[in-house]
């Protein structure tokens, strides 16, 4: 037995994919995979097939044509096309994650393409696809050309081929925004964007903070559960910082957490790392990032006995601080703006 790939288009109507099956198997053909592509022209039929050694290409052909399909392509596949097409470009995102720097590799694999190139984008192409050439936006500027002679692309090859993009785009924006910082007692530290994959760490980080340290970030002695802390890692609208050590240790974690056009931040530094400059080098970069978002203000919350953390928020321009008892709120403006400031109407 043989496996050969066959994509054909027939018309989109109750029963004519099951005419094309029907002629497949009077010719002993055993579907072990098919895909349905929705097109303007019809319906595209992705099939990984089985077929008697002794079939040849125009007998598969043949089969095809007698079943009604239409604008048909024919070639050998290999091993690895037993994997469908989802499960493939699953793969290819998770190996684009830890190597961002292969897409041109992925987007060939994905696509049984014979080219990939980069070039600028010009203003006068959209992206898209005709026939068996698609352009994919590069979100870092620019446009990836995919080629390939037959068969013609379908909406949901391109599809998977822009998320593709966009996830080593993703990566590649988290790897630009990881940077070294110099202590002031000469250690260093890297602060990077948190991803859920670093849940496992934080769980740690927690663990080996002390009761106290705990308090003061969650103003209680109750500490999140994995769910919560999922969330606190890719907060929607925010973000969350880590620090770790040049050999990988996490020690301090830092979230900005959207409240309308306020973000709410908080820091966790490991008991050893405190009193070192980290928390303020994490709050300033979270400042900075809200700035940049668009947010009037941050807001954080502490315990009024949180001397380190309050010295910081004033460092960084505290607009307003409030005392409720024990806890204090405290309200540091964007650059520019004051809490409750409002865009101004233009009228043209």
């Amino acid at each position: 037995m043989a496996l050969w790939r066959i994509r054909a288009t027939v018309d989109d109507r109750p029963g004519y994919l099951s005419v094309l099956t029907a002629s497949l198997a009077l010719r002993s053909v055993n579907i072990l995979a098919v895909q349905v592509h929705t097109t303007e022209e019809g319906a595209v039929d992705d099939f990984l097939v089985d077929a008697p050694d002794a079939l040849t290409e125009a007998d598969v052909m043949a089969a095809v044509l007698k079943g009604r399909g239409r604008d048909a392509f024919v070639t050998r596949a290999e091993a690895q096309g037993l994997a469908d097409q989802p499960t493939r470009a699953l793969a290819l995102a998770g190996r684009l994650v830890h190597e961002p720097d292969t897409l041109g590799e992925a987007l060939v694999a994905l696509l049984d393409a014979t080219d990939v190139r980069w070039r600028p984008r010009s203003g006068a192409e959209s992206p898209g696809f005709h026939g068996g050439r698609m352009t994919l936006a590069d979100p870092a500027g620019g446009a990836y050309e995919v080629l390939r002679a037959l068969p013609a692309f379908t909406p949901a090859e391109y599809a998977r081929a822009q998320a593709l993009v966009e996830v080593a785009g993703a990566v590649v924006r988290q790897q630009r925004e990881q940077v070294t910082v110099l202590l002031a007692d000469g250690a260093e530290v890297v602060l990077r964007p948190a991803t859920t994959d670093d849940l496992a760490a934080v769980r740690e980080l927690h663990d080996s903070c002390s009761t106290g340290t705990l308090r003061q970030r969650y103003l209680s002695a109750s500490v999140p559960g994995d769910p919560r802390l999922r969330q606190l890692l890719e907060p929607a609208g925010g973000v969350t910082l880590l620090a770790t050590t040049p050999a990988g240790a996490l020690v301090a974690m830092a979230n900005l957490i959207t409240e309308g056009d306020l973000g709410e931040v908080a820091v966790l530094v490991e008991d050893d790392w405190q009193r070192r400059g980290l928390g303020t080098a994490l709050l300033r970069r979270l400042h900075a990032h809200a700035e940049r978002s668009g947010f009037a203000a941050v807001v954080a919350h502490t315990g009024a006995g949180n001397v380190a953390m309050l010295r910081t928020l004033r460092r960084l321009g505290a607009g307003s601080i409030e005392r409720d008892g024990a806890l204090v709120t405290v309200t540091v403006p964007a650059a520019g703006r004051q809490v409750g400031d409002e865009t101004p109407a233009t009228h043209g």
